[in-house]
């Protein structure tokens, strides 16, 4: 097929990498959406998405409008005549009218197997339901929620180490693949669009922050699968003595202890040992308030009493009076 002339739309590092993919084919990317700069850091400073630090460093033009659903910004984009629209994790709904406007129509990469895990948080939901599975969808976009008639799928295992970085970074390398695949045979891939079944469909709520507040009363395995899902974005926590500790890295372990859940069992170089409900959890790297990330080693040099066997993580902040 011959090259096509494609706006991109996308804001997360996930989208950025299959924008860096695109501008190293023989179709042209002439333009980019993303969302507007958001304020971030302890300066609270604008900052622009990882798609505009993309599209910027290689000269192209960018919009970003807060939304697409007045007739300006859709003329603005029309007047662009793009063959096609790519949209991965843009985070903006698209109008029917948006969505006509190029020659073949919007497509969208989804980080999972459709019709499951439809919505804004797909890789984090495998994770915590403990799916043994997942991967791209690649669909033709309509005016629902993630229920285009899909027009390439390629799964992947998901191994029991894991978490929400890696698992993006191994979904972005086949979906990358699968785009350049479907852009360069689009023609007769559109003819064999699948239709969803709408009756397997299930939703990817995004993570909401009592999500990451770790549950002591779960089995070990649950509660780990809050620590993968929460890596690098909502990262699981708990409170030791009125601490609010992160914990970023553990191993359920099938062993037993007994002592209440939430209880540090044992607390070496190795790991530190957390009772949780018939099982207990291995957990090797953690992050206390103001400090980076570290293994349990490292903070035992500096905190050993604040992780002294017999100490109780709770699921609430002490208050103060």
């Amino acid at each position: 097929m011959q090259a096509l002339k494609i706006v991109f739309a996308g804001t997360p590092p996930f989208a950025a990498w299959h924008l860096e993919t695109l501008l190293g084919t023989s179709h042209q990317v002439i333009g980019v959406y993303t969302q507007p700069d958001r304020a971030s850091g302890r300066g609270k400073q604008l900052q622009p998405s990882a798609v505009k630090s993309v599209a910027l460093s290689h000269g192209l033009p960018v919009y970003q409008p807060a939304s697409l659903r007045s007739p300006e910004e859709q003329q603005i984009l029309a007047a662009l005549q793009p063959d096609v629209m790519i949209v991965v994790a843009y985070g903006l709904l698209l109008p029917q009218a948006v969505l006509d406007i190029p020659r073949f129509g919007c497509i969208n990469v989804h980080a999972s197997l459709l019709p499951r895990w439809r919505g804004a948080a797909p890789i984090e939901r495998a994770l915590l339901a403990g799916d043994d599975k997942t991967g791209i969808t690649i669909m033709q976009m309509d005016k629902g929620l993630d229920t285009g008639a899909m027009l390439y799928r390629k799964s992947l295992d998901i191994s029991a180490t894991d978490d929400r970085q890696t698992l993006e970074t191994r979904l972005a390398e086949i979906g990358r693949e699968g785009l350049v695949h479907c852009l360069d045979n689009l023609q007769e891939i559109r003819n064999h669009a699948q239709v969803q079944d709408d009756s397997l469909s299930t939703y990817a709520h995004k993570l909401e922050k009592n999500e990451s507040l770790i549950d002591w009363s779960k089995d070990a395995e649950t509660v780990n699968r809050q620590i993968r899902s929460g890596i690098g974005r909502t990262p699981a926590f708990s409170f030791l003595r009125g601490e609010r500790i992160r914990l970023l890295q553990a191993l359920p372990q099938k062993s037993t202890a007994n002592v209440p859940p939430g209880t540090i069992v044992e607390a070496s170089k190795n790991a530190l040992r957390v009772a949780c409900l018939e099982s207990v959890l291995d957990v090797t790297w953690l992050q206390i308030p103001g400090k980076n990330a570290m293994h349990i080693r490292d903070i035992l040099n500096s905190r050993k009493e604040l992780f002294a066997p017999g100490q109780h993580f709770s699921n609430s902040e002490p208050t103060t009076t």
